[in-house]
């Protein structure tokens, strides 16, 4: 993150949260042996700010956009490589900046035991935990992240990443508690 006084990232050589900052959260909680995976974003308004700046209003956007081909392209038997290649290849062709995909099986495990759909450190093959193929009746995060310019921001590339728990039923994909859509706004 920046250490730019004006550019709204939270300063990591400051460590104090500060109007015009962009926070990211990423938690689990366990109920009942049962795991859950988020990431959300919140925005705290500037003094003279009435919304969150269109600029990271368009990025998150831009990775709800990269949600919604994430889950259309759950099918059963697609081995977790294969959805990651369909994924990004469609992302790319729809315009998305940097579509970044790692996502994995949630339930009484976190992470085991299904099909591994990316890694942040790997974007074309994830090796064996890769090659497991997606059946139904199955919860996974949709993790993943797309970056974009911010213009009120000096056009500084910013990377919007977003997890919410869903599950994949004959009758398609669902998200659990919903998604993300806007930003937690604070005052």
């Amino acid at each position: 993150m920046s250490d730019h006084a004006d550019t709204g990232f939270l300063r990591s050589r400051h460590k104090i949260i500060r109007r015009g900052d962009l926070l990211h959260c990423d938690v689990g909680l366990i109920y009942l042996r049962y795991n859950t995976d988020q990431q959300e974003l919140a925005y705290v308004l500037r003094r003279n700010e009435t919304d969150v700046p269109q600029g990271l209003q368009v990025g998150m956007a831009q990775s709800n956009r990269l949600q919604d081909i994430f889950c259309g392209e759950f099918k059963e038997g697609l081995t977790g490589n294969q959805m990651l290649n369909n994924i990004l290849k469609k992302a790319k062709a729809a315009g998305i900046n940097n579509p970044r995909i790692y996502s994995h099986s949630l339930g009484l495990y976190l992470h085991e035991p299904g099909p591994l759909i990316g890694l942040p450190w790997e974007q074309l093959n994830t090796g064996p935990r890769g090659e497991v193929e997606l059946v139904f009746n199955s919860c996974f995060t949709a993790e993943l992240s797309a970056d974009l310019v911010v213009p009120e921001w000096g056009n500084q590339q910013v990377r919007f990443p977003l997890e919410q728990d869903i599950v994949f039923t004959e009758n398609g994909v669902f998200f659990l508690d919903g998604r993300q859509t806007k930003f937690h706004v604070i005052k």
